[in-house]
């Protein structure tokens, strides 16, 4: 038996063969009024009454029979797959955009590819910073702020990155967000090298973020977040992570608490500068000596 559909040349793992005209035809033409079936006579009333396997009722509108069932079926499970397919693509598309547009969602990528990286030998090695060896490996100043040394540690970096990150990124745009986060996680690197007693390797974008958020507090000090589901303003906030690095400095806890206070020091000093410099544009703007 061929296992091509008469008709469009379909192969499908279950091919049907019409009773009436004995021919090969796929899910879409099975019927005989999708193949002009030869074998039925048109004019004999094949809507009205029963013909083989092709079940019609008397009730207007309505169709019976496990040939109609499989059709029904069959659609839907076309419409279901092309629902779920175009899911994906607009998923896959809105992903590239916000990666294209927007710095913080770029980072974020960086850091998850980097993440997944790190399993292979070597990786972290090569780009962690090590407060010894700091001159000797200069890269390392950037390349730790897209390693991280776990699920927790990656993910409420990027968490925090990605709803103040986008916010600092509408505030001042792309280009000096970009010189807000490097600057923030450099310096950071460099005040652990130079306060840190010990040549423990430093991983992890905190400095950087810690700038972030220092930056965005003192362009918007009022602005609300949530610490531990806790509400409360950016500013309060603000002080009570840097309250915490000051406790926690030198204790066991392998955290960079001298990085995160240097990330939150250029973070003030760039927010004041933003903030100066649009207060004095603005100034000019409006300054009716110009008229």
């Amino acid at each position: 038996m061929d296992n091509k559909c008469w008709i469009c040349g379909k192969q499908e793992p279950m091919m049907f063969t019409c009773r009436h005209c004995g021919k090969t035809f796929c899910s879409d033409h099975r019927l005989p009024e999708r193949h002009a079936c030869e074998g039925l006579d048109r004019n004999a009333g094949y809507s009205s009454g029963t013909s083989g396997n092709y079940n019609r009722s008397n009730t207007r509108g309505q169709a019976y029979g496990p040939e109609i069932d499989d059709v029904i079926k069959n659609m839907m499970k076309d419409a279901a797959r092309n629902a779920a397919k175009g899911a994906a693509t607009g998923a896959v598309h809105r992903t590239r955009s916000s990666i294209s547009t927007s710095p913080s969602m770029a980072i974020i990528f960086i850091c998850i590819i980097s993440f997944f990286l790190e399993l292979i030998p070597g990786y972290v090695e090569l780009f962690q910073l090590v407060p010894d060896t700091i001159f000797l490996r200069p890269w390392t100043l950037i390349t730790h702020m897209f390693l991280h040394a776990s699920f927790g540690h990656i993910f409420f970096n990027m968490l925090v990155l990605f709803f103040f990150g986008r916010e600092l990124e509408r505030r001042i745009g792309k280009d000096m967000f970009l010189y807000v986060y490097f600057i923030s996680g450099v310096i950071a690197a460099i005040g652990y090298a130079l306060t840190s007693s010990a040549s423990y390797p430093m991983v992890g974008a905190s400095g950087a973020i810690m700038g972030v958020f220092a930056t965005l507090t003192i362009l918007a000090p009022d602005m609300q977040v949530y610490v531990y589901f806790i509400p409360m303003r950016i500013k309060y906030a603000l002080m009570l992570f840097v309250l915490l690095d000051f406790a926690l400095i030198g204790a066991p806890d392998m955290i960079a608490h001298t990085a995160h206070l240097s990330g939150v020091l250029v973070g003030l000093y760039m927010g004041l500068r933003i903030r100066n410099s649009n207060k004095k544009r603005r100034r000019a703007e409006y300054d009716p000596r110009r008229w």
